[in-house]
């Protein structure tokens, strides 16, 4: 027997569906598979589903369907096949699959994680471009901005921007997806809109320069730490920022000792006293 190729198309909505009627027919997870990308299981065959529910009835908990929807949103290998993994194994009566002490748990709750930190970069590294009054006008957009997230959290992490910005227009767009806010309501598009990647690319921020002056004068090197600052903010994030391509700059001259004050170079050569620190207690 070979095995079945299925595609949900990176919605969990009709993966859900399909599962739930392997699941009913008790079609193992190791014969069926969800092509990813060009690239298709060798040995699946197109076969369609079995049709109706199936004679197996499955009781889960609703928190797992909740981490199967958290899950979901990774982006990866095997992403909707382990969950059909973890999902065949509870309704079998083994729970241990949702914990993090479990191979399959731990893979989860790792993806899980993975999510939900993505949100936070999002909500973290967002920069909005306020666009010109006549623009505005005419695209009925305030704000602009372009992001790459490493996983499909823009739907379920731009509210935040809603509660932030109030009745104020936007728009986020991605490699993949965009998401814009009319003031009161969302208008999600799973593929962007070529239009709304060209207004986001494109915007030139009025604040940009002050920004970076400001960032710049206030870097401190003595309180730098290369390791902690990519941990929090990733290099990937970096040609979006305002700041992004100064921070190579303000590094190098921290490594080579010529800020030695905690202030830009522009600042130290001004004239004024220099306050020294006491060795004493």
């Amino acid at each position: 027997m070979g095995v079945i190729a299925l595609d949900c198309d990176g919605q969990f909505g009709i993966w859900r569906n399909q599962a739930r009627t392997l699941l009913g027919h008790g079609i193992d997870p190791a014969n069926v598979t969800w092509a990813q990308g060009p690239t298709q299981d060798l040995l699946a065959l197109p076969i369609p589903l079995p049709e109706g529910p199936g004679p197996f009835r499955a009781k889960v908990p609703a928190a797992l369907l909740t981490q199967l929807e958290q899950a979901s949103r990774y982006r990866g290998e095997q992403r909707w096949n382990l969950l059909y993994e973890v999902l065949w194994r509870v309704a079998h009566g083994d729970r241990t699959a949702m914990l993090a002490g479990d191979r399959l748990g731990s893979e989860l709750q790792r993806r899980i994680k993975q999510v939900s930190r993505e949100a936070h970069h999002l909500h973290a590294f967002v920069r909005f471009v306020p666009l010109p009054d006549p623009l505005a006008e005419t695209l009925q957009l305030d704000l602009v901005a372009y992001h790459e997230p490493a996983h499909d959290i823009l739907e379920s992490a731009s509210g935040h921007f809603a509660d932030r910005l109030g009745t104020q227009r936007w728009l986020i767009a991605t490699p993949q997806d965009g998401i814009r806010f009319d003031g009161q309501g969302f208008d999600y598009r799973r593929r962007c809109p070529i239009d709304w990647q060209q207004w986001a690319q494109h915007a030139e921020d009025p604040g940009a320069q002050l920004w970076c002056t400001y960032y710049r004068h206030t870097f401190n090197p003595a309180r730098l730490n290369p390791d902690a600052l990519r941990l929090h903010m990733p290099g990937r994030f970096w040609r979006h920022l305002p700041e992004g391509m100064l921070i190579p700059q303000l590094e190098g001259l921290a490594r080579q000792g010529k800020q030695r004050d905690g202030q830009a170079l522009e600042v130290a050569s001004q004239q004024g006293k220099t306050i020294k620190l006491s060795s004493e207690l």
